[in-house]
């Protein structure tokens, strides 16, 4: 029975592109008839995972005080956590209008136009932002993330070891200077920046999948098996991890195991709405009958 194997590619499924937002704005004030209080407010809404209040909180804000550039700024943050790309960079945009020198306004701007995929724009907030702060880390990985979208390695590596070096807690930038180094086919660095933002969190399900996929191609499966576990075991609907470790049980010929967690994968695929791979996890079940 011949199987093909095909892991997820060097990038695996999209993850986010950035790192934890910053602390929101706010200026404790009981008065929820001022800016400061529905800030307060917003971020009382924040704090209790009520986005949707926080924004409206937010946005009340800007309309009692449209010269407040943390009010834009704070409801920027909470656009963008909702996923409202376009709104989040208008109320950054404003933020900055309103204080020119808003280092971080300027930084999220870059960061939410990288995730509309308007590169260009997105460089030019970034690098303003480091001239405003050369000490913003925030700005150092999104810029490092724009090189890499680009192919620039070498300018990648540098901002994401900048960003490390600023952001020293933050496991991200390490994770994603693995993916440079695996697009160089540098396994070493790819494995050795894995390992720290592992260290950093070890419930970074991506950077152990990620680790995992350095040990499979190596033809080390206990290693590449016991890296995809604890990928699914930091994130349970992660399906790469399953398909990872089906395909490590295809090569030990487990054929039970491989079908047991080929079938979990590819219902996540699709739930995921990942269509391509569901069916790439379909295919290897069917070569296993």
């Amino acid at each position: 029975m011949a199987i093909s194997l095909l892991l997820l590619g060097m990038m695996g499924l999209p993850t986010d592109r950035t790192m934890p937002p910053p602390a929101l704005i706010a200026q404790a004030s009981p008065d929820p008839q001022t800016a400061d209080g529905q800030m307060a407010l917003g971020l009382q809404y924040i704090q209790q995972g009520q986005l949707d209040s926080a924004i409206a909180a937010f946005r009340r804000a800007t309309q009692i005080n449209p010269r407040s550039a943390a009010a834009h700024y704070n409801l920027g943050l909470a656009l963008r956590q909702q996923g409202e790309l376009q709104p989040a960079a208008t109320a950054f945009y404003q933020a900055i209008q309103l204080d020119p020198n808003f280092a971080m306004a300027h930084a999220n701007l870059g960061a939410a136009l990288l995730e509309g995929n308007n590169i260009e724009q997105s460089v030019a907030y970034l690098e303003r932002a480091i001239e405003l702060d050369p000490n913003l880390g925030l700005a150092f990985y999104n810029l490092g993330l724009v090189r890499k979208q680009q192919g620039q390695w070498s300018e990648a590596i540098a901002a994401l070891q900048q960003a490390m070096d600023l952001s020293p807690t933050a496991p991200e930038p390490a994770y994603h200077l693995g993916q440079v180094y695996l697009q160089r086919e540098d396994r070493d660095r790819a494995a050795r920046a894995f390992e720290q933002a592992i260290a950093l969190n070890p419930n970074y399900a991506e950077a152990h999948y990620s680790l995992g996929t350095l040990h499979y191609r190596d033809g080390n499966l206990t290693e590449a098996l016991n890296a995809f576990r604890r990928s699914a075991e930091a994130n349970s609907n992660y399906a790469n991890a399953y398909y990872g470790a089906g395909l490590v049980f295809l090569q030990q010929r487990q054929l039970a195991d491989a079908r047991r967690v080929l079938q979990y994968a590819r219902d996540l695929f699709n739930l995921q709405g990942s269509a391509d791979w569901a069916a790439r996890a379909a295919d290897l079940l069917e070569q296993i009958d």
